[in-house]
């Protein structure tokens, strides 16, 4: 069974943040497509969170953003996010996909490249 996955599996990034609520989320979503650091961003309601913050424990209902890049474009999408995001400390994680569908690869890939 042959498997097609691309030779290098690690091209494509997949960026999480939190965010307060769907319309903060939202736009900041419309604005990374907007400025081709992304080619997708999924959005996801429900989360509860749970952590430490200046010494308290809190916990919030939060959304989950995922935006799906390339390596190249860490710098520029964590720099955007951490600017247009409203937390004073915004999680900004990425991780990289051991594999991936090889169309979705370069489809990703040609939408964030495109004003470049």
């Amino acid at each position: 069974m042959s498997e097609n996955f691309p030779a290098n599996s690690s091209k494509l990034l997949v960026v999480l943040t939190s965010l307060p609520n769907m319309e903060t989320a939202k736009g900041l979503a419309r604005s990374l497509i907007e400025q081709n650091l992304a080619a997708c961003v999924q959005i996801t309601e429900g989360v509860h969170s749970i952590y430490r913050w200046e010494g308290k424990v809190c916990e919030e209902h939060e959304v989950l953003l995922s935006a799906k890049t390339t390596k190249t474009r860490w710098l520029e999408i964590s720099a955007f996010i951490k600017n247009a995001h409203p937390y004073d400390l915004p999680e900004i994680l990425a991780f990289r996909p051991e594999q991936y569908e090889e169309q979705y690869g370069k489809w990703v890939e040609s939408e964030v490249n495109s004003k470049l």
